[in-house]
């Protein structure tokens, strides 16, 4: 059977030898061939022809190393220089450092192998015939298709190798960035902020001002939620970074416009499932550790598991009433003392003061809500005054009533839940 005149040829004796041959007569050029290169790649390319980040000296060293270990490659010659794919290697790592997109590397090297042909080629075409013919077979286009092949087979190989060391680089980089990005975000966390160096480095490795619009939200790793709110508030157009701290997730939300913090708790509460505290906002990095500290007050504010999502200076009298738990204990039993012990009645009093308390003790707005008659919300409110001794006009009466509410379902480990409440409840009572 005839064989295909146009078909690749293996890589034959003569095959070799043409390489050979042609590497050989192409290395003495290498310098004129490496500035061909370099001329080709700036005509190409803004970012080399800027020469920012890389010069074009050392683009110039990097481009001859890369040919001087492809020729060698490409002609099965002894590697001068060791390791035949450190040019690869070493373009690929530098490259990334530098910041260069790959794939205008990869253009690069696909460049430099267009040259280096095109040099081959012109060789071919000079010696044809003559005495310098690179090989016996050198005047054959087949072969010469070979060659070509021969030559991009050679640029793919060095063009993977450098890829591979570049992403390499890049995940190295990254690691590098994340671990210095989070002891940053730690120092910031525990004060140490207020250090003007401290927080310009915090600003950088974050990616975000010195002085801008911030809160800290601090949420309870609960099972049920995702451990990192980033990607939800990413949607939205917030940034945030988050990290694990204390057997919680600690994490710092940039501001953008004004109402962004009533979207960050909607978002917390119905699409994260997050049970947390956020701080009142602060305009500079120095404040991030006195901030997470309110966020934790907000947080314990919440009872474990509930999702809800509360700011601080929503829950001031929380804080303070859940900051001392003995103070709390007495404003329930010696405010509510008498409702609570009537557990038949406790549950319709208690929702009936708290409507009625939350909207201006007005009896009618109460009813609206409760929907009731009038009288029947002044009946409850004076069952509640006969129960605790005390007289509904008085504001300072009021006042302990709306206390004792809010103490009430404050979650605690150091009193008794009466029945029914979650909190503080009847506790000591």
């Amino acid at each position: 059977m005839a064989q295909n005149p146009r078909a690749p040829s293996p890589r034959t004796g003569d095959d070799g030898e043409l390489r050979r041959a042609l590497a050989t007569a192409l290395l003495p050029g290498i310098d004129e061939l490496t500035r061909r290169v370099v001329d080709d790649i700036h005509a190409h390319s803004g970012t080399y022809a800027s020469g920012s980040p890389v010069s074009r000296d050392d683009l110039w060293g990097i481009c001859r190393d890369n040919l001087l270990r492809a020729l060698e490659d490409f002609g099965g010659l002894p590697s001068s220089g060791g390791d035949g794919e450190h040019a690869a290697r070493e373009t690929g790592r530098r490259r990334a450092e530098q910041g260069v997109p790959l794939d205008t590397v990869l253009q690069a090297y696909r460049r430099g192998g267009r040259v280096m042909w095109q040099v081959m080629a012109e060789h071919l075409r000079a010696t044809r015939g003559t005495p310098d013919a690179a090989g016996p077979v050198a005047g054959d286009r087949d072969t010469e298709l070979d060659m070509a092949g021969a030559v991009w087979e050679t640029i793919d190989r060095y063009s993977l190798v450098m890829a591979d060391s570049y992403r390499l680089t890049q995940l190295e980089m990254q690691g590098r960035q994340d671990t210095r990005r989070v002891a940053l975000f730690e120092a910031l966390l525990d004060g140490r902020g207020e250090d003007p160096a401290v927080a310009a480095a915090a600003a950088a490795a974050l990616g975000v001002p010195v002085h801008d619009r911030y809160v800290i939200v601090v949420a309870a790793q609960d099972p049920a939620a995702p451990p990192n709110p980033a990607p939800v508030l990413d949607e939205h157009g917030i940034w945030s970074f988050w990290r694990p701290r204390s057997g919680r997730y600690a994490g710092i939300v940039r501001l953008a416009a004004s109402g962004d913090c009533g979207v960050l708790l909607d978002l917390l509460r119905h699409r994260t499932g997050a049970t947390a505290g956020v701080s009142p906002e602060f305009d500079r990095l120095a404040r991030a550790g006195r901030a997470l500290r309110l966020a934790e007050q907000a947080l314990r504010t919440l009872p474990a598991g509930s999702g809800e999502a509360a700011a601080f200076d929503d829950r001031l009298a929380e804080v303070l009433l859940v900051g001392r738990p003995e103070i709390a204990e007495r404003i329930v039993t010696t405010r509510l003392g008498g409702v609570l012990d009537m557990a038949a009645e406790r549950d319709v009093l208690l929702g009936t003061l708290r409507v009625w308390l939350d909207h201006g003790c007005s009896a009618a707005r109460a009813a609206e809500l409760l929907y009731c008659h009038r009288n029947t919300v002044l009946n409850r409110i004076g069952r509640i005054a006969e129960l605790t001794g005390a007289s509904a006009e008085s504001g300072e009466v009021r006042l302990g009533w709306a206390l004792a509410l809010r103490a009430l379902p404050l979650p605690t480990g150091d009193y008794e839940q009466a029945p029914g409440e979650s909190g503080l409840g009847r506790a000591g009572a």
